[in-house]
């Protein structure tokens, strides 16, 4: 049975944008669609002002507008709805397990605008065990872009960066567009001999260490995906602002995110954090050991 591409949906612009795109996405990758809006009841102490057969309805309400939004657009694309009886952490992060990919709404620009559902977005996205797309609305306009490359950030080992790779060369090889594969560096905060200081400069300075390094990873995708054009763009700078930079023409960006807990709570990273709040397309976020 095929994984569904799934949206959380909430009524607003921005969930509707998540909509529109994870429906292209399916279309895309041949998968059904699976849109899901979580409500669980929780009656107050003050029983006058809420009515649980209006709150459900206004639930089921959500799930029909994004459904009929997705109709409308693409008539043959398979869709199931459903509403979670859960809270919406819950609910999201088991639908990130079993789906394909999971797509979310997120709002405005700014380290503090924050994503659908509050911070709720944000948390998904730190604890899922699969891929994450944030979408924004781009005032009202279709968030779908049809042109343009899909930019991924690559760091760490070859094997620390499969998953987010094979993400990314997938992503490209569906769209028919090419991969630009961005490594970013830096120098440690106190410029000392080392050893992997020794590695570089024995293979010709730390520049062509970090291309040799980003060449190597990506080997073995570009033999499983020969069709893909790959751009390699190696800089040194903060990984943040340089794919911030890449995203203004891009139709999807893929970062990578450590699939582990840090001692309070989950991280997302400094980098995939950036591209989150800043990047001008939608952002996948793909768990890597």
């Amino acid at each position: 049975m095929k994984k569904a591409v799934v949206v959380g949906v909430d009524g607003s612009p921005e969930s509707l944008a998540a909509a529109d795109w994870a429906a292209h996405e399916a279309v895309l990758r041949d998968l059904p669609l699976r849109i899901v809006h979580a409500w669980l009841w929780q009656p107050l102490d003050v029983p006058l002002v809420q009515n649980r057969d209006a709150e459900a309805q206004a639930a089921r309400a959500v799930l029909r507008e994004a459904e009929d939004q997705v109709a409308a657009r693409y008539p043959e694309l398979p869709v199931s709805s459903r509403v979670l009886p859960e809270t919406a952490v819950v609910a999201l992060l088991a639908e990130a397990e079993r789906s394909a990919l999971l797509c979310l709404g997120t709002r405005g620009h700014g380290a503090l605008l924050g994503f659908l559902l509050g911070s709720y977005g944000q948390q998904v996205i730190a604890g899922a065990n699969g891929p994450v797309v944030s979408v924004r609305a781009y005032d009202g306009e279709y968030p779908v872009r049809e042109s343009g490359e899909v930019v991924v950030g690559q760091q760490g080992s070859p094997e620390e960066s499969a998953d987010v790779l094979g993400f990314a060369f997938e992503a490209a090889s569906v769209r028919g567009v090419p991969l630009r594969a961005v490594r970013a560096w830096s120098l440690p905060p106190v410029y000392t001999w080392s050893a992997s200081l020794a590695l570089a400069d024995a293979a010709g300075g730390l520049e062509p260490f970090e291309r040799k390094e980003l060449q190597e990873a990506l080997a073995p995708w570009r033999d499983r995906f020969p069709g893909v054009q790959v751009t390699e763009h190696v800089e040194m700078g903060s990984a943040g602002q340089i794919l911030v930079e890449d995203s203004a023409e891009a139709q999807l960006m893929v970062v990578g995110r450590r699939a582990r807990r840090a001692p309070v709570g989950t991280r997302i990273g400094s980098a995939a954090h950036a591209v989150l709040h800043h990047a001008r397309c939608p952002v996948a976020v793909v768990p890597h050991a």
